[in-house]
């Protein structure tokens, strides 16, 4: 079972101009299966699904699959359209230059580009001067979806090497290790994310069938940064998930059940952005979400089920992860 959370943050962002423009977001929150009360968790989370279906409502209700983040609308079909004309492109360095002339195409404020410098691959954008604060929400959209068009059209995940951006540091920046990598820097003069040159000379092998499969679920497959079910992460995350986190095995059993050596096995995840720990505690983190909202288990069940050896560790890791104890956050999750 792979299953993923998403930041309250990108919620709020997403409803922002539907608030904005007196839309009543209830019927929008009721289908996408969140409840209002879960807003007002300081840190609180949503599943990924939970997450992508509020992004379709939002996007039909606006017409927008950018959120008014732009001054010209991204017509609701864009990203379809884009994703269906990237595949006629051999390599992904001329799909994602075309990826970069479409977006400039229909978006004013946003200017998109395909970089090198040295060994090294920079997808780039730079938001027009004027008045208004930097649409942080706009360049965090972008970027996912950039990221998501590239990891697809390749099949397989692109580890980044860095990620700047061009706005002050956010109070949720600790999202951003997770989201692109750990190399973060901000107040720079253009957003960008970096990854290895040589994933340019790729060949693109998606193909008209496999567009239209990814069209229809996207955008979880975007949200989740393309999960490439192969990667040894999710690989790692679906060995623990099925031992119970009671029972989880120990980071050198799972090296030899890979046929790799601790040192090898600890590279590899490290060129994917992860580490054993971070697995552990962001499927730790998820299933407690993913329980709390969705069983009727008891917070002690919950505990031990996750391998906690007292309630009273659990209260303090899921506070750390989600800024509301469990009994707290199950209230708001469930509250109408």
């Amino acid at each position: 079972m792979q299953k993923g959370s998403v930041s309250i943050y990108f919620v709020r962002s997403a409803l922002e101009p539907v608030l904005a423009r007196g839309i009543d977001i209830e019927p929008l929150l009721r289908e996408a299966g969140i409840s209002a009360a879960v807003l007002q968790a300081p840190q609180g989370r949503v599943t990924a699904q939970n997450f992508s279906a509020l992004w379709l409502a939002v996007a039909r209700v606006l017409d927008d699959e950018l959120f008014d983040q732009d001054s010209r609308r991204m017509k609701v079909g864009s990203f379809a359209m884009l994703s269906h004309i990237l595949v006629g492109c051999d390599t992904l360095s001329a799909a994602l230059t075309r990826m970069t002339k479409f977006f400039n195409l229909i978006l004013d404020d946003f200017h998109c580009a395909l970089e090198t410098e040295g060994r090294q691959a920079l997808l780039t954008i730079r938001e027009t001067p004027g008045p208004a604060a930097p649409r942080v929400f706009g360049y965090e959209t972008l970027l996912m979806l950039q990221h998501g068009l590239a990891c697809w059209l390749i099949g397989r995940r692109i580890p980044l090497l860095a990620a700047a951006f061009a706005y002050p540091e956010p109070s949720r920046s600790a999202e951003y290790a997770f989201m692109y990598c750990e190399q973060l820097a901000f107040n720079e003069s253009y957003t960008s994310i970096r990854f290895d040159r040589s994933y340019l000379a790729l060949p693109v092998i998606q193909n008209e069938r496999t567009a239209k499969e990814f069209v229809r679920n996207a955008p979880a497959n975007i949200v989740l940064k393309y999960k490439n079910t192969n990667s040894l992460t999710a690989q790692i995350r679906r060995r623990l998930r099925a031992a119970g986190s009671d029972e989880w095995p120990e980071f050198e059993f799972i090296a030899k059940t890979l046929n790799m050596t601790p040192s090898t096995l600890r590279r590899r995840l490290e060129d994917e952005g992860q580490s054993f720990q971070a697995i552990k505690d962001q499927l730790r983190r998820d299933m407690a979400i993913d329980y709390l909202c969705h069983t009727t288990k008891s917070v002690a069940e919950i505990a031990a089920e996750l391998g906690f050896a007292e309630a009273s560790a659990f209260h303090r890791a899921f506070k750390k992860w989600a800024g509301a104890s469990p009994g707290e956050y199950r209230l708001l999750a469930h509250r109408r």
